[in-house]
């Protein structure tokens, strides 16, 4: 029986990719925007004839979240997305100014390497495939191990549809045979313009290490600021469909509730009827004892999983009608678990006297496992939202708006990715909602407007009339004599008697 080496095959694999990659990105240099446009909608319209096959294949593999909320995210970035995209220009001319005589060309960056999430493997793929084209640039994907035949799967559909509309081979692929040294040489090599790591934490030391421009998608949670002007019931609803949505493993979803303490007990009633279950101390302990055993890390089984089973398996029963298990605390400790990013159904509730104690308990919160993701804030008071907007640090801040929809571009206007930046510090190089902008540079054009030699001339005259100033200065300080009021008068009397001379031999 012969032996094969998988980490040397992904790793020759790799290689492979990267030099396909190279020769299909020169291909592309040709195409302008309407070619790649064409390819982009033929490219969304078969993964959409394939978005429920692909949802219910990726909770069968992973095990996590619902397929009924994978398909509509997979239906979301199979027809929204494009219809999105069908009038933004981000190849050749892509804006133009005749009369500053200026002019802006994209330019693709090259070849991206794209590191996919076990949580979201289906949406991440199209929708970075797609941003891809969009901008003229080649993409090759390193799917997770836990999610690597459904990612395999969507893109499999992807490039056959985008061969038939006219992509150049090689210009979309994957790693087949996914290892971690196969994504490490992926990401590591000279060919590579940028790496997008899209929930994969584990590997974002190794992209910061490739020395490569790096975007960074995390995973973590958001505080939600429930303000006493706030419609409550509204808020409480947006709150819970978001946190529950496939079960918690969206990225931007709430995780931390800060409730102004005079609406706090009416939020906690409406939270209780909107199937919020308010743990006990002791089921709490149970939960983070199922949750994150003694080392600390979350265990990855328990991820995507619904309420009703995490209380189960931790060893107390809830109603069927629970959605979302909280617990209630009054400080922030990194010994507390509840304080750490969970991917499942679980919210941690705060309560603080007014506005100004909330704002610096979600500066806590961003700062300690949130890593300036998203922020949401529930108010009717202007002035507040903006004190929010002006002093929180955090990559995107959502109004009035369930965090997981908001943050995706659903319910506001933001463009709609599910590659979200953030702030964290030596973590990735944008905060913002990821789009194809952000796999272009920007070629400034601009036409002359001035020939040098009337700036020469007006230099000139500058100079000259520095220098003439100068002079005159010189000249007055000579003049003057040092001493006080007295001697000035004395020389001026002096200078006047012997202008008066000159004038008479004049005459």
């Amino acid at each position: 029986m012969r032996f094969v080496d998988k980490d040397l095959l992904s790793v020759q694999e790799a290689r492979i990719l990267m030099e396909n990659a190279g020769e299909a990105r020169k291909v592309l240099a040709g195409f302008e925007q309407e070619r790649l446009d064409r390819i982009v909608v033929h490219m969304a319209q078969a993964a959409a004839k394939h978005a429920r096959e692909l949802a219910v294949m990726s909770c069968e593999e992973t095990e996590y979240g619902n397929w009924q909320d994978k398909y509509r995210k997979n239906r979301y970035i199979c027809e929204y997305l494009p219809e999105k995209l069908k009038t933004m220009r981000f190849v050749g001319i892509i804006s133009e100014d005749r009369e500053e005589k200026m002019m802006k060309v994209g330019v693709p960056l090259g070849i991206i390497a794209a590191l996919t999430p076990s949580t979201n493997p289906v949406s991440t793929a199209i929708y970075q495939a797609l941003i891809a084209v969009k901008s003229g640039n080649a993409i090759v994907f390193a799917p997770h191990e836990r999610a690597a035949k459904t990612t395999g799967r969507a893109l499999d559909i992807l490039m056959e549809a985008a061969a038939e509309a006219g992509l150049p081979d090689g210009a979309l692929s994957y790693l087949g045979t996914v290892t971690r040294q196969g994504t490490e040489a992926l990401i590591g090599h000279p060919a590579v313009a940028l790496v997008i790591d899209t929930g994969v934490p584990e590997m974002t030391e190794a992209a910061k290490a490739a020395g490569k421009p790096f975007i960074y998608g995390g995973t973590v949670g958001s505080p939600a600021f429930i303000e006493r002007t706030a419609d409550i019931p509204k808020a409480v609803k947006a709150i819970m469909a978001s946190r529950n949505f496939d079960y918690g493993i969206v990225p931007a979803a709430e995780q931390y509730i800060v409730a102004d303490s005079r609406i706090a007990g009416e939020a906690k009633g409406e939270f209780e009827r909107n199937g919020a279950y308010f743990m006990s101390g002791d089921e709490e302990k149970q939960l983070i004892g199922l949750l994150c055993p003694e080392n600390g890390s979350q265990d990855p089984e328990l991820v995507g999983k619904p309420a009703r089973e995490l209380a189960r398996r931790a060893g107390f029963s809830v109603p069927d009608t629970v959605k979302v298990l909280v617990s209630e605390q009054k400080y922030i400790s990194d010994r507390n678990p509840y304080a750490r990013a969970l991917l499942c159904p679980v919210l941690v509730y705060y309560i603080e006297n007014d506005w100004v104690h909330a704002c610096e308990k979600c500066i806590e919160l961003l700062a300690n496992e949130s890593h300036g993701h998203t922020l949401v804030i529930h108010s009717k008071d202007e002035e507040v939202i903006r004190q929010f907007a002006l002093k929180k640090p955090v990559a995107r801040m959502l109004v009035n708006t369930p965090a997981v929809f908001g943050s995706m571009g659903v319910t506001t206007n933001l463009f709609p990715a599910m590659t979200l930046g953030s702030i964290t510090a030596g973590v990735g190089i944008t905060s913002d909602s990821v789009s194809p902008m952000n796999l272009i540079y920007v070629r400034n054009v601009g036409y002359g407007v001035r020939e040098i030699e009337d700036r020469m001339a007006g230099d000139a005259e500058e100079r000259n009339g520095r220098a003439d100033a100068a002079v005159l200065s010189t000249t007055w300080q000579t003049a003057v004599p040092k001493g006080g009021d007295d001697s000035l008068d004395d020389e001026l009397e002096r200078a006047m008697k012997k202008l008066l001379e000159w004038m008479a031999e004049e005459e």
